[in-house]
């Protein structure tokens, strides 16, 4: 007698665990198609010369910034604004980062952080924007909370978490801060 004869239970049993782990398999890949929400970042302001008050000339910088992080190159940050005591708008250097670019601008008031704008950072694809659409936020908070670079980075954003603190480690830098 054949044991997966045709009124066998050890027949029944075979096709229905075959069927549920089929099942389980289609369901577990199954991926909603909601469209990631994005960051929306505010545009960059165009900085002119002439809004620059006296003694305070444009700063470039190109040095490397210290951290841990997987970027390959950067290139130089500028700064605009007046006097210390005054608001200054400085731009950390662009940090390469294995997903795309990431460059942070800094609002200063008084040797304080009043604000920051991500400029560029990582946008290639749907899944760098849904990261981008959560981590560019929390960073931005985190950042104004510290008045510092020495941030947390944002879990599943590591690489653009690095570049965004490299960037904003070098607009503090040139800001003198």
């Amino acid at each position: 007698m054949h044991a997966l004869k045709k009124r066998s239970p050890l027949r029944r049993v075979v096709l229905a665990s075959a069927a549920t782990v089929s099942g389980l398999v289609m369901l577990l890949s199954l991926k909603p198609h909601t469209p990631p929400e994005i960051a929306a970042a505010p545009a960059p302001a165009a900085s002119s010369g002439p809004n620059s008050s006296a003694g305070s000339g444009g700063s470039s910088s190109s040095g490397s910034s210290s951290g841990s992080s997987s970027s390959g190159s950067s290139s130089g940050g500028s700064s605009s604004g007046g006097s210390t005591s005054g608001t200054r708008t400085v731009t950390g250097e662009t940090v390469q980062t294995r997903w795309g670019p990431v460059q942070v601008r800094v609002t200063l008031k008084g040797g304080r952080i009043t604000d920051v704008t991500a400029v560029s950072y990582p946008t290639d694809n749907p899944r760098d924007q849904e990261i981008s659409s959560y981590a560019i936020p929390q960073l931005r908070r985190e950042t104004l909370a510290a008045q510092s670079a020495r941030i947390d980075s944002v879990s599943g954003a590591t690489y653009t978490s690095d570049g965004y603190k490299q960037s904003l480690q070098s607009a503090l830098d040139s800001a003198g801060l």
